[in-house]
């Protein structure tokens, strides 16, 4: 018995092709006389199915199978699903409204008017001087009223005199009594007449007829004057606490002198 020990051969290895898988299919269906069909599943994806006839001839159907694999579309390559999230975009923001900046709680206020400039010292020294020398009488005694005008010089002076406190012995403005008030009147209209009531009624002359400017004598010898302003009413310094004043005669009256 001889050893065979020639080395087998082994087909050397040649791509895929299913046009050749589905010849060889074909070509045992022939083999067989019947009618057969033929599925061929290509690794690559592609199916196709062959109906053929009990007679048909080998090399036509793999000629027709050549072709019809040829004209069957390439399978779909996979479409790669994008995996990327998706971008919105933000709607666009609202504008926001500014605040307002400035200063809260305060308030206008008109500007203070000046104080009014105090008066000089030169004359409030005057005032005090005056006023000190004055009794608290007669300062607090004024006239509302302009003093009315006389035909008679001496009635204009004792009117500008009025409202000034008896004072016993007084023959200034400061204080009268009734015959330094008369004694001061004619002075200022350029008249020299006696100090006393009694003095002055023996001095003047006697008149039944008054005039105003006339003398108004009370008792005998005088214990009171003043001067007649016409009308039945006279001016004079009546006595303690009372002030110069025009009023009507009073009851009394013993005559009328005039210088």
């Amino acid at each position: 018995m001889v050893n065979d020990t020639r080395a087998g051969r082994h087909r050397p290895a040649t791509p895929y092709n299913p046009v050749t898988e589905l010849s060889t299919i074909l070509r045992s269906a022939g083999e067989t006389s019947v009618k057969a069909s033929a599925v061929l599943a290509a690794s690559g994806g592609l199916v196709a199915t062959f109906s053929l006839p009990a007679q048909a001839n080998p090399s036509e159907a793999a000629a027709r199978a050549t072709a019809t694999a040829a004209a069957s579309p390439a399978p779909a390559e996979p479409v790669a699903l994008s995996l990327a999230p998706a971008v919105v975009a933000p709607e666009p923001a609202s504008p926001v409204a500014s605040e307002a900046i400035g200063v809260a709680g305060l308030k206008a206020v008109a500007k203070p008017k000046p104080a009014p400039r105090p008066a000089p010292v030169e004359e409030a020294v005057a005032e005090r001087t005056s006023t000190s020398s004055t009794p608290a009488a007669s300062r607090t005694t004024t006239r509302s009223a302009p003093v009315s005008q006389s035909s008679s010089e001496v009635v204009n002076i004792a009117r500008t005199l009025l409202g000034i406190a008896y004072v016993y012995g007084g023959e200034t403005p400061a204080g009268f009594d009734c015959s330094g008030f008369t004694q001061y009147v004619f002075g200022k209209a350029g008249v020299s007449i006696p100090r006393t009531a009694s003095a002055q009624q023996s001095a003047a002359t006697p008149v039944s007829d008054p005039q105003p400017g006339d003398l108004v004598f009370y008792g005998y010898p005088a214990w009171h004057v003043g001067i007649y302003t016409g009308n039945g009413m006279m001016i004079d310094s009546p006595r303690e606490g009372k002030f110069t004043s025009e009023r009507p005669l009073f009851s009394g009256v013993t005559g009328y002198g005039r210088f």
